[in-house]
């Protein structure tokens, strides 16, 4: 895992629009760790195509980064309050003044051409979906939901694997959708089911990627459970139970 307070030069051109407009683009922005996960963006003054302005909030601070400098971003006629960030007294000197946007305040986010989601790439993740004949078993109070012994086993770095099944191996019966989403920036858009099952019902513990992004084409249409998320959920891998709460 990468250690929090690395910096290093990112190596592909990152672009963040408001409403159709480009607000920034740079072929090397500076990826910056806060935590072991994923990098935040920082922005030469050079490549922003907006204007940034003193916000009057005030700025939090860093326990990595230490104290910031908080700036509304002005894109023509219309102002995105909060939507940069400034360290002052960053301990890498050439970050110092640099921007980092805030992810939510833009609408689209491009790495290349290609539609970023949720929050930036970590060149250190790795994700790969494995073909198994390993046997999964899940159970809600007593009642088998699904039971395969053909899942695709999907790993992520610094992740627990997960299990996905085909729905042919799933009481997809003891399913209802919701209208819950996620997206990874790996994956793509996951939707979600509720199980109801031995008078139990477990919201969100079933998700699914139907047109997942290409590096991870092989999970697709297939079900993941989240044992995690309640102790009703029981997942067995080769009669070991895993993923308690």
């Amino acid at each position: 895992m990468i250690t929090p307070g690395t910096v290093q030069r990112g190596r592909t051109r990152i672009r963040a629009l408001s409403e159709g407009d480009v607000v920034v683009d740079s072929d090397a922005p500076l990826l910056v760790w806060e935590h072991p996960y994923y990098p935040r963006l920082f922005f030469a003054p050079e490549d922003l195509r907006a204007v940034p302005r003193p916000a009057a909030a005030r700025a939090p601070r860093s326990k990595v980064l230490g104290r910031s400098e908080l700036f509304d971003v002005v894109v023509g006629d219309r102002t995105l309050p909060g939507a940069a960030q400034r360290y002052p007294e960053a301990p890498v000197e050439a970050m110092r003044d640099r921007y980092t946007l805030t992810w939510s305040s833009f609408d689209t986010w491009l790495e290349e051409d290609e539609v970023l989601h949720t929050h930036p790439r970590s060149p250190y993740v790795r994700v790969d979906a494995l073909a198994s004949s390993r046997h999964v078993r899940v159970v809600v109070g007593g009642q088998v939901v699904a039971e395969s012994r053909r899942p695709v086993v999907l790993t992520e770095t610094g992740l627990e694997p997960r299990y996905y099944l085909p729905r042919v191996d799933v009481r997809m019966d003891l399913l209802t959708p919701t209208g819950t989403t996620t997206h990874c920036p790996y994956k793509g858009a996951a939707s979600y089911w509720t199980i109801d099952a031995a008078d139990a019902e477990l919201t969100d513990t079933v998700w699914t990627y139907e047109t997942p992004l290409a590096e991870s084409m092989r999970i697709a249409g297939l079900l993941c459970f989240w044992p995690e998320k309640s102790s009703d959920l029981e997942l067995y891998v080769d009669g070991v139970r895993t993923g308690r709460p």
